[in-house]
């Protein structure tokens, strides 16, 4: 050992070990140090629950979608309240899963088997014919412009009651993030119904944004989706009906004897805005290169279940 470096060592030793061991601050302790005012519930109204056939292992699959909330999306999101109250998903199935794009579950909207329909759509559900983008106040974007995200597919993007939106002028749309949920439909101007719906299992579709409506995002259980076996038939449909995973039920969390109870970290809380900062900026013992920037689908707004 050289000179210099023995003289250096009695200092080193008697640095305060406080210093040594600071802990450096994450998203998650963020997320752990917040204040319980911080937290916004989601009424069980605004949640799909979706139970699957149990898995080869016997172990239950229930799959927890937040709804949209308004002004976004609505002509949908109020079908998928319909089809949901009318018990119509129970008996269909998740049918087509592509490898880094969806899995798609549902049914066809005629009845027919091209969709594995086992009865037409109830009275009240419409094919929407609405924008998929809409005019907000400016007062009513919660966030705007307050993160100086970048993005390459709208002139700028936020946060709006829990959800990640893009904006251009007073229009704002929802965009599609892995684990969203969007309504899969025929070509234009074709804009679906709901009754067949579509979680992202992979990189985010943006491409999808304005040309296709997302009604939500999977807020528990993405698991029992984006593992399922690969279709591999034409767009990643089975091939055979019996490689479907069946749906036994899909119902609103308030139609649910034991409803479920969730919350998000509100997106306008100070809590959150250290949170997005510090996914933009890792400094943690993993990380040699703070990123400097974050996109939007990489800023997952925390969410956990509550009890009552």
């Amino acid at each position: 050992m050289n000179r210099l470096a023995l003289l250096a060592l009695p200092l080193l030793l008697g640095a305060p070990a406080t210093a040594q061991e600071a802990e450096p601050v994450t998203p998650a302790s963020i997320v752990e140090a917040s204040a319980p005012e911080e937290w916004v519930a989601i009424p069980p109204e605004d949640l799909l629950v979706m139970d699957l056939a149990p898995d080869a292992q016997g172990r239950a699959r229930q799959v927890i979608v937040q709804l949209m909330p308004a002004p976004f999306s609505q002509p949908w999101v109020d079908n998928v309240r319909t089809l949901a109250r009318a018990h119509w998903w129970d008996g269909t199935s998740v049918y087509r899963v592509v490898d880094n794009w969806v899995a798609q579950w549902g049914a066809g909207e005629d009845g027919g088997e091209a969709g594995f329909a086992p009865h037409p759509l109830p009275d009240g559900v419409v094919s929407p014919f609405n924008p998929y983008e809409v005019a907000v106040p400016e007062e009513e974007g919660e966030q705007a412009g307050q993160f100086g995200l970048v993005d390459s597919y709208a002139e700028a993007v936020d946060f709006v009651a829990g959800f990640p939106l893009a904006q251009s002028g007073d229009k704002w749309w929802p965009v599609h993030c892995y684990a969203h949920v969007g309504v899969a439909r025929d070509l234009a101007p074709d804009t679906g119904t709901g009754a067949e719906l579509y979680a992202v299992i992979g990189h985010a579709p943006r491409q999808l944004d304005r040309n296709i409506a997302v009604i939500g995002r999977v807020i528990s259980g993405i698991e029992h989706l984006s593992t399922l076996p690969r279709g591999m038939g034409e767009a990643g449909v089975y091939e055979d009906r019996a490689e479907d995973t069946p749906i036994l039920s899909v119902r609103l969390g308030n139609e649910l004897p034991e409803q479920p109870h969730f919350e998000y970290l509100s997106t306008t809380s100070d809590s959150f805005a250290r949170y997005v900062e510090s996914r933009a900026n890792r400094n943690d013992a993993f990380y040699t290169v703070p990123a400097g920037g974050v996109d939007i689908c990489n800023v997952q707004v925390p969410v956990r279940p509550t009890a009552l």
